[in-house]
């Protein structure tokens, strides 16, 4: 590849941005195509929130907690948390999953915990149902002791300022040479051959006639 090349390909990962001055004198910084940049702010005691939308044509448009009544509050908040709470499993394709992602994302939110510092694609709960039925089976342990076992394992790594992901966590159960390792490759099997619609046997044995 040539240097011009690759100048030029460098040169279309770079984010091109445009402050734009808005109506009330401050500058908000555009990248891109983004026409509308958003802003949720709260008070110091979080008891009111406001919700700034600022346009690329300069225009801002402000929505304050105090302007809505007690029901739509509640409703913003109500479609706010499901939203919230559905982004969590976007990735996952595995209902079980999806259920640990919902479980998960509820004790965040009761914990008061909106945001989640240092959240990845290796925070991801995908695979993880059939690990953790893994370790159930192996330890005869109940779902709920290990789910907490695991996630005070992370919180540890955390505190010591290791870097631990879960889903470096849940592969490292996944080692073949271990039990739990052979246990999640039978389940795995075993939900495989449930999935399967068509008799591969049958088939082989009419293509050997």
């Amino acid at each position: 590849m040539s240097e011009v090349e690759t100048q030029a390909k460098a040169s279309k990962k770079e984010t091109v941005y445009e402050a734009v001055t808005m109506a009330d004198g401050r500058v908000v910084q555009f990248p891109g195509n983004r026409q509308v940049d958003k802003t949720i702010e709260t008070d110091i005691e979080g008891k009111s929130f406001s919700l700034r939308f600022d346009f690329r044509n300069g225009q801002t448009r402000t929505l304050s907690s105090s302007e809505l009544d007690v029901g739509t509050i509640l409703q913003a908040a109500a479609h706010g948390a499901g939203q919230k709470t559905g982004d969590s499993w976007a990735s996952i394709k595995e209902v079980d999953d999806m259920v640990l992602a919902c479980d998960e994302m509820y004790d965040r939110l009761r914990k008061g915990e909106w945001f989640k510092a240092g959240e990845g694609s290796g925070d991801s709960l995908a695979g993880a149902s059939v690990v953790i039925k893994a370790i159930v089976e192996a330890t005869g342990k109940d779902i709920a002791f290990v789910k907490d076992f695991l996630n005070k394992k992370l919180e540890a790594a955390k505190a010591k300022g290791e870097k631990l992901s879960r889903q470096e966590l849940y592969n490292s159960f996944r080692n073949p040479a271990t039990k739990t390792g052979a246990i999640i490759k039978r389940l795995e099997e075993e939900k495989l051959s449930k999935s399967n619609k068509v008799d591969s046997g049958a088939l082989l044995a009419e293509i050997t006639g």
